[in-house]
């Protein structure tokens, strides 16, 4: 890593500032404040310097520690100008048969949830479960249909589905096992004061905007929302239809890109601003939602620098 200047650093942040404060696309006012992050192990104060003076907001850590250690890291980012934002918890087995594997999921976002509380962080990424291992649609054939009350997958792809049965099953299995799990940690995250964040990062599950957003809003608590991010699924939709589609359940962001392949059928992850989504609109979009929050960088492939100046891009619609 390369260290900027003083004057760098100043430059940077006026300049930041101005587009936060400014930032238009096609000529549209943007109404709401977007935040800088990317995501960390351990809490250091060196690097919360560095990533500070390179023009970072705040950070989202994978480190699962007690509220009393998380605390001690807090004051550490603090001291230093940074924000704590969110904790990634990452992926679950609340479908899984084993009631162990279940029950240690569980026991896994309640210490989360803790940790989140001890850094002053306001949700914990929670990915619920995964399944795979049977024939089911690509992703540009994927047309769900699903029961409003239940949940519960109908069709994934137009004509006969009888091949896809396996794949509704474990769909409709998993969905109900995750609601059941969450339900029972939603008085946990009110105790913590911290969201939980579901993600549904290629995990075969949830796949298209209208169902993805009917699961967290089934869960009608303020305390359970979506972490979306915007390069993920770009080979089902474009990110803006699925921001739209959550609107106020929308909780975090993750930045990174994907490139389509000509065909737009398959493709692969690239560094931001690089593929195939359409960054002017994606901002539109988070200002129509009314979203005022982070957005923080997963999959950089470029240099830190690098990626905060792409990200002040994205911020002013660029």
């Amino acid at each position: 890593m390369t260290h900027p200047t003083r004057r760098d650093v100043l430059r940077s942040a006026a300049a930041g500032l101005a587009l936060a404060a400014g930032a238009q696309v096609g000529g549209q006012q943007m109404k709401t404040r977007l935040y800088k992050a990317v995501i960390v192990g351990r809490i250091e104060s060196e690097q919360m310097k560095k990533l500070k003076d390179i023009g970072f907001d705040g950070v989202e850590t994978t480190a699962i520690v007690s509220a009393d250690e998380a605390a001690r890291a807090r004051d550490l980012a603090e001291k230093a100008g940074m924000k704590v934002h969110s904790v990634l918890r990452g992926w679950m087995e609340f479908n899984s048969k084993d009631p162990a594997k279940v029950e240690g999921s569980i026991k896994s976002v309640e210490a989360a949830l803790e940790a989140a509380r001890g850094y002053g962080a306001d949700a914990v990424l929670v990915v619920p479960c995964r399944i795979g291992g049977m024939p089911m649609p690509q992703p540009w054939e994927f047309k769900i249909e699903f029961d409003e009350k239940t949940g519960h997958i109908v069709k994934v792809a137009e004509g006969d589905n009888e091949k896809y049965r396996a794949y509704i099953e474990a769909h409709n299995h998993a969905s109900d096992t995750s609601v059941q799990a969450v339900r029972k940690l939603i008085p946990a995250a009110e105790r913590a004061g911290v969201v939980i964040a579901l993600e549904n990062v290629w995990n075969n599950l949830w796949v298209q905007p209208a169902i993805f957003a009917h699961f967290v809003r089934s869960f009608a608590s303020p305390w359970v929302k979506a972490y979306f991010d915007i390069g993920n699924h770009v080979r089902y939709a474009p990110p803006q239809q699925w921001i739209t589609a959550l609107g106020p359940l929308l909780a975090k962001c993750h930045v990174k890109d994907f490139k389509l392949n000509p065909d737009g059928r398959g493709g692969s992850f690239c560094a931001a601003r690089e593929g195939s989504v359409d960054w002017p609109a994606v901002r539109r979009c988070l200002d129509e939602v009314n979203y005022n929050g982070w957005l923080t960088g997963e999959d950089i492939r470029v240099s830190l620098e690098e990626f905060s100046r792409r990200l002040d891009l994205i911020i002013a619609g660029k």
